[in-house]
């Protein structure tokens, strides 16, 4: 028998929350000294204590979890439940660190503000281009929502061009279209011009554009301050903006932090 400052560190839980168990009924300790009153507890109680953490950590009440034991809950059923949750709580954590990167990503804007180095933009005419692209809805143009969709995008792209044995023949080229409720993204790739449409692949021809041009360093996750870098530009330098930025992936290491993109926004001269 184990003492209850032993079960409870191999149980891993607190010796105060072992006794809270036991008040409640959930886990009694199989022997109480009758002398001194302390607990002692056999290492065949660990698995009703796991059970008892598993079932709380899915958000069960105490008394909840004293029903489920009283209805001996199946391993198969508990293992279920607990891959469930495991699957929750993946989306919420993923969720959560989109939020986090749409903060950081906000603060860079607010902190870039008032700052507008010289030289930075580059007015040019980029001549029409002809990609292999697939498209996508999202719900928003910002950033949580742009890179669930892309990246999949790039990813199916790469194995179709791949599977047709067509090189591209340029860096990635990422584009948006307006569509009221939310943005249809284009994942696209230059290729040669004897190259064909193909099941699943469109080949298009992007047009050409006047275009305020700006070299961002970095995840496009964090490419707000950048954009909005453009924006101020635009508007001091007498144009207008015609269009979503184009996404030039000029150097795409496996670090997104290493990231150097060529941010295109099609403009026209304001009358």
């Amino acid at each position: 028998m184990f003492a209850i400052g032993d079960f409870a560190r191999m149980g891993r839980v607190s010796v105060r929350m072992l006794r809270h168990y036991d008040a409640l009924g959930l886990l009694r300790p199989a022997r109480v000294d009758a002398g001194t009153g302390y607990r002692h507890y056999e290492a065949a109680q660990l698995a009703r204590l796991n059970r008892i953490v598993a079932l709380k950590d899915l958000g069960f009440t105490l008394e909840q979890v004293a029903t489920f034991l009283d209805e001996q809950v199946s391993t198969v059923e508990l293992r279920g439940m607990l891959r469930l949750r495991r699957a929750e709580a993946a989306a919420e954590l993923a969720a959560a660190r989109d939020r986090l990167t749409g903060i950081e990503a906000r603060l860079s804007a607010i902190e870039a503000e008032g700052r507008l180095p010289s030289g930075e933009v580059v007015v040019k005419r980029v001549a029409a281009t002809r990609v292999a692209e697939l498209t996508a809805p999202a719900d928003s143009y910002a950033s949580v929502d742009i890179t669930p969709v892309i990246r999949p995008l790039y990813s199916r792209l790469c194995r179709l061009l791949d599977d047709a044995g067509v090189t591209p023949v340029g860096p990635a080229v990422a584009s948006y279209e307006d569509r009221g409720d939310g943005v249809l993204v284009h994942a696209a790739f230059p290729v040669p011009a004897e190259a064909s449409e193909r099941s699943e692949l469109s080949v298009v021809t992007l047009p050409a554009i006047e275009a305020a041009t700006v070299i961002h360093h970095g995840a496009m996750d964090e490419s707000d301050a950048s954009l909005q870098l453009l924006a101020r530009w635009i508007d001091a330098n007498g144009y207008r903006s015609t269009g979503y930025a184009r996404e030039v992936n000029l150097e795409c290491p496996p670090d997104p932090a290493q990231w150097v993109t060529e941010l295109q926004e099609s403009i026209t001269a304001e009358h």
